[in-house]
């Protein structure tokens, strides 16, 4: 199938998921580039269209994995690839794919190990702590009230495909973290005012990892239900770490209490 009319109805619907409102209502998102929807196709993920600009062709590194889909493959032009991607330098090949179902069952496992995210808005640094939480085998993500939609463009790209690897979950927090202190897990968060660092925090048991906005930190709800507070030590001259990098630390220091301290 070919498409060549930005005025396309087909191409409205999918230009429309640009906006959060009409991902919500269809259940349904754009993914963007190469890497993306080879890691959705590799995942299994409910990936419904594949368009492809004509002039550039298939990339190689898709060719064998479209011969194995059944999604429908559409060609489309340079212009209808800008509207869909909403982008001055559309990628050759985007797709469509359906939310993923988010199992929460492995948020309350025995050796659950889950990054939560409170108020954290900029999508750079969601896809950044989604990444390293799946670099890492976390057991999950949860984005509370006041993140960023997880399904944003920016956000899908800056997971650079970790979306597909492991549940992430829009939750209210005021219902999951108790439900996670009921079944005996740790809820730690970070402050500037802890006495203990992450370094002496014992990761191996049952562990949420509460990280908030680098303006505002956890909100006033989330902070109350906090078990442990902890710090990150800084040793040269700078105030503080953005929320990416710090998340990114202490998952690392988790994985190698867990995995590798001897």
């Amino acid at each position: 199938m070919s498409i060549t009319s930005v005025q396309n109805e087909k191409v409205k619907a999918m230009a429309a998921l640009l906006e959060k409102k009409h991902r919500d209502r269809s259940g349904r998102f754009i993914i963007e580039g190469v890497h993306l929807v080879q890691e959705a196709l590799l995942a299994g993920a409910d990936v419904e269209t594949i368009v492809i600009d004509m002039e550039r062709g298939v990339p190689g590194e898709l060719r064998t994995l479209l011969s194995q889909t059944d999604c429908e493959l559409i060609e489309a032009t340079p212009a209808v690839m800008a509207k869909c991607t909403g982008t001055d330098s559309p990628p050759p090949v985007f797709g469509v794919a359906a939310k993923p179902y988010a199992d929460r069952s492995k948020l309350y496992q025995q050796d659950s190990l889950v990054v939560v995210l409170d108020g954290v808005r900029d999508p750079g640094n969601v896809g950044t702590i989604i990444r390293s939480a799946d670099a890492v085998g976390a057991h999950a993500v949860v984005l509370g009230q006041g993140c960023v939609d997880l399904y944003n463009p920016k956000t899908v790209r800056s997971t650079m495909g970790s979306l597909f690897h492991l549940p992430v979950i829009e939750g209210d927090l005021s219902e999951l973290l108790p439900e996670a202190k009921k079944h005996g897990i740790s809820l730690v968060g970070t402050s500037l005012q802890a006495s203990a660092t992450c370094y002496s925090y014992n990761w191996s048991g049952p562990t949420w990892l509460l990280m908030g906005s680098e303006s505002q930190g956890l909100s006033a709800d989330v902070l109350g239900l906090v078990d442990t507070s902890i710090i990150i030590p800084m040793h040269g001259h700078s105030e503080s770490l953005n929320v990416a990098m710090a998340s990114t630390i202490l998952l690392y220091e988790a994985l190698r209490q867990r995995r590798y301290a001897e």
